[in-house]
């Protein structure tokens, strides 16, 4: 009787998470395994898959020098607009952490540009904003500086797209604020009495006890970098000059422009792999500063 009503119970769970497990199977997991295979192959889309073997993967690595282009962008964007966002977004989030009237209204501000910002509409402003009579350069003629028309200068058009990252900070931001809210107040209190100042605090109280947070913030953000794609296919598309070819633009180029289908899905799984060994390297790194107040030491 026993028995009959465990199976009972366990039909029902399976019933309940048939449509996930379905979706996961046709939309996910169908969806990686034809890429993989499409990856060794030769499909342009209108043509019949020819099977190629390695031929995709030793053309991407020894012969595609705007593949090797859009890695260096694509890197030199997470290297650099990651570490501004998180600490733009930990300096705000420890402004915001207080007990003020109205404060509910400005984390809602500080918030509402990672809200709306993956969004077309605003990559269409920030082109604007730094166009040749954008708001940046009408700004500068106060001063009687002429300036370049950012987006369209190969030196200075991947940092119009740093900057509109880092101004997307909010998300991390109410990651922060959450963190913070659970450092126990006593660690403040009893560090005071000890004569330690508010930077002594933050550096030997506030950053251990958030590493946890920063930690996940890092590799969410880290990931998002790696593939980040409207705002560069929106404000610049890519150029000039490639300058802000993005990996992601660069395999949708490839897919959706070019219709090499077999070739975009060998560009997609690189991208797999590389994902996946930063993230294996954070992973490893983080029992040398993740501190876990549960246990006695990093982990």
């Amino acid at each position: 009787m026993m028995l009959g009503r465990a199976i009972a119970r366990n039909v029902t769970a399976y019933l309940f998470m048939l449509p996930w497990l379905l979706g996961l199977l046709v939309f996910t997991l169908g969806p990686m395994l034809s890429s993989l295979y499409l990856s060794f192959t030769r499909f342009e889309l209108l043509q019949p898959s020819e099977w190629i073997g390695l031929e995709n993967f030793r053309e991407i690595f020894f012969e595609d020098d705007r593949f090797r282009q859009s890695l260096k962008v694509t890197f030199f964007f997470v290297v650099v607009s990651v570490p501004l966002k998180l600490a733009f977004a930990l300096l705000v989030a420890v402004i915001l952490n207080r007990s003020l009237k109205g404060i509910g209204l400005y984390r809602s501000v500080f918030y509402l540009p990672s809200l709306i910002g993956g969004s077309v509409a605003v990559s269409v402003m920030w082109r604007q904003i730094f166009g040749e009579a954008g708001v940046v350069n009408s700004f500068l003629k106060w001063f009687g500086i002429e300036g370049p028309i950012w987006i369209s200068h190969p030196d200075y058009a991947i940092y119009t797209l740093i900057a509109l990252a880092t101004w997307q900070f909010g998300s991390s931001m109410v990651i922060f604020l959450a963190g913070l809210k659970q450092i126990p107040e006593h660690l403040y209190e009893a560090s005071a009495i000890d004569g330690a100042g508010k930077f002594q605090q933050f550096f030997r109280i506030t950053l251990p006890m958030l590493s946890p947070v920063m930690f996940f913030n890092l590799v969410m953000q880290m990931i998002g970098g790696f593939m980040v794609f409207t705002q560069g296919y929106i404000v610049t598309r890519g150029g000039p000059l490639d300058s802000t070819l993005f990996y992601s633009i660069y395999l949708y180029e490839k897919g959706f422009t070019y219709f090499q289908m077999g070739y975009a899905s060998a560009l997609a799984w690189v991208l797999l792999v590389i994902i996946g060994f930063f993230t294996a390297l954070l992973f490893l790194s983080s029992k040398f500063w993740v501190y876990y107040e549960a246990g006695s030491e990093k982990t």
